[in-house]
């Protein structure tokens, strides 16, 4: 069986407050988009002495399989349901990595939820949030996949009121792999100005870019001068808001009308069109 795990992109993203464990409490809302992997859950037919196999195709990913999210989420429900099967998995990347679109933990998420289905495992929700939890701090938003307010460290999740499916969404990875745990090291924590769920439910998107920050930006653009040039070139392109995703390094713009993407054309992008509800 082959499903699609979908990246998401950061709206606003405020680092509030660095924890003496070392985290850091921050708010943004998670926003799903559909530029997604595609994974293949197979029947474990072959003699090699394990019982998971995960063979990767598309985009090179650097490690050990053994690190990869999939894997680990594997082990996780393994543990806890034995009469899962051994597994042939093949995933075929596109999301980029080290570009703050969450990938990695789309896919350990999206394994999750399917192997629960196939196989008629029955994991509780909640269980599988907590299983999604232990990979990653957004992992578990995946689950569910729909908007959400994100604080603590990125896994405590509310509701929020946002749809973005009239606009036009192009999201851009410049080709430069962001280090989320340098992203830290580069910001100042800070209170924000504004409250950002606020800001999102209440003001035209056209706003968005009056009140919002990513405050990963300022640090990382300081580094790496050509994603601040792709999110200005995204704006002088008519984008009515613009911000890098996350820790970045990918760079989305939301358009009011279809955009002409050809200053991207050297980079790995993704225009995310409008739905039309009949």
């Amino acid at each position: 069986m082959i499903f699609y795990s979908n990246a998401k992109i950061n709206i606003g993203l405020n680092v509030i407050e660095r924890l003496h464990n070392g985290y850091h409490t921050i708010e943004t809302v998670f926003y799903p988009i559909n530029w997604a992997d595609a994974i293949e859950i197979l029947d474990k037919d072959d003699d090699k002495n394990t019982d998971f196999n995960l063979t990767i195709e598309g985009l090179a990913i650097e490690g050990n399989v053994n690190d990869n999210l999939i894997y680990k989420a594997y082990r996780l429900i393994k543990e806890q349901y034995p009469q899962l099967p051994p597994l042939n998995v093949i995933l075929y990347k596109t999301i980029p990595m080290g570009a703050g679109l969450g990938g990695g933990s789309s896919n350990a998420a999206f394994f999750i939820n399917a192997v629960n289905s196939i196989f008629d495992l029955n994991i509780p929700l909640s269980n599988r949030l907590i299983i999604a939890s232990q990979l990653g701090a957004d992992c578990a938003f995946f689950i569910e996949n729909k908007p959400v307010f994100a604080s603590g460290i990125g896994n405590i999740f509310s509701n929020i009121n946002l749809n973005l499916s009239a606009y036009y969404i192009a999201v851009v990875y410049p080709k430069v792999h962001s280090n989320t745990k340098e992203a830290y090291q580069l910001v100042k924590p800070q209170k924000a100005k504004y409250n950002l769920k606020d800001v999102i439910e209440n003001c035209p998107v056209s706003e968005w870019k009056n009140f919002l920050k990513n405050d990963f930006e300022e640090g990382i653009f300081k580094k790496h001068a050509a994603i601040a040039e792709l999110k200005e070139k995204i704006y002088q392109n008519n984008a009515i808001y613009a911000s890098m995703s996350g820790s970045g390094s990918a760079v989305y713009g939301i358009f009011i009308k279809k955009p002409e993407l050809s200053f991207v054309k050297e980079y790995n992008y993704k225009l995310i069109e409008p739905k039309i509800v009949c």
